[in-house]
């Protein structure tokens, strides 16, 4: 699940841990992807999803959790997640340049 996001932290040098939570009153599934740089991992990104008739999960509902921030991101699909990340690569970016100063 989410492997394009994947891919896309790790080509960006983003260190990301990942776990299944079973809330026992909802129906639905929760898979979590923490992340961050270094050991912080304090972001993360929150997958509602069930599973079909046919055994194929169905993303119901993506939240990202940033750290400190107040409002989170909703996205219905990956391809909307993976384009918000596209739009602020430079905040996710661990390959940042360091200005020197003179």
């Amino acid at each position: 699940m989410l492997n394009k996001t994947k891919h896309f932290l790790r080509a960006h040098g983003v260190d990301y841990e990942k776990e299944h939570v079973n809330p026992l009153i909802v129906p639905e599934k929760v898979y979590v992807l923490k992340f961050g740089r270094g050991n912080r991992l304090n972001n993360r990104f929150i997958v509602e999803h069930t599973y079909t008739w046919t055994g194929r999960i169905k993303i119901n509902n993506i939240i990202l959790r940033l750290h400190g921030q107040h409002h989170p991101r909703e996205f219905h699909n990956e391809a909307e997640l993976l384009n918000y990340l596209r739009r602020h690569e430079k905040a996710f970016s661990q390959n940042k340049k360091k200005k020197k100063h003179v």
